[in-house]
């Protein structure tokens, strides 16, 4: 691999990794915080300082490593997940569907918004190649964090909202599955499962509404 493409490649999602990540975790811990548990505000994770929110084996090592070891072809990584406490939450069952969202819906808010910049660049003729796939990227690294993070099996915030969803019984069955949860989704990438299934489908969809909202900026700037 270029070493020179490889510095450039990672200049070019910093940036958009880092705003992803930091403003999915605050997000989990500030919405908890309005339904009534404070535990993250308390233990300082209710912030846009991404030092907080980022585990150096996760957040760097593991998706550098994965990068150089398949030529780009597979990255992945995780941020310290923000502590909820869902028994102290108003109403542990309901609100923990709005404190899983959070975090996908800030996703879904930065993709829109990074398209929102590289329409505009567009629009002020500024083509160059390193803002434009700056943008790029970040529209891409918080669509594939959407999309994956509302995978319906937990520790995943689609999974967390699933249980928030079931009715007592079958919500607490799938809730015993958290321990494994990580490790069975991890495995299920690996075999492709989630990307085929789950990750195309819904990436394609989400770009799809993302182009439907960006199109009054495609008009104007035509």
């Amino acid at each position: 691999m270029n070493f020179d493409n490889l510095i450039q490649n990672l200049l070019i999602y910093a940036i958009p990794v880092i705003f992803a990540i930091t403003v999915h975790e605050a997000a989990h811990g500030y919405v908890a915080r309005h339904y009534g548990d404070n535990t993250a505000y308390m233990l300082g994770r209710v912030t846009l300082n991404p030092i907080k929110h980022i585990d150096p084996l996760g957040t760097i090592v593991m998706p550098i490593m994965l990068y150089l070891a398949t030529s780009g072809a597979f990255v992945f990584g995780y941020a310290k997940p923000v502590p909820v406490q869902f028994g102290r939450l108003r109403n542990p069952k309901r609100d923990m569907v709005w404190v899983a969202l959070a975090g996908p819906g800030v996703n879904l808010v930065q993709a829109l918004i990074w398209g929102i910049v590289l329409y505009l660049l567009v629009g002020m003729g500024i083509d160059e190649p390193f803002f434009v796939k700056m943008c790029q990227a970040g529209m891409l690294v918080n669509v594939v964090m959407f999309a994956f993070n509302l995978f319906p099996l937990p520790p995943l915030d689609g999974g967390r909202v699933l249980v928030g969803l079931l009715p007592y019984k079958q919500a607490a069955l799938v809730s015993r599955v958290e321990p494994w949860g990580f490790f069975i989704v991890m495995g299920l990438v690996l075999a492709g499962v989630v990307g085929t299934l789950w990750l195309r489908p819904i990436m394609g969809l989400t770009f799809g509404f993302l182009d439907i909202l960006l199109s009054p900026l495609s008009f104007l700037i035509r």
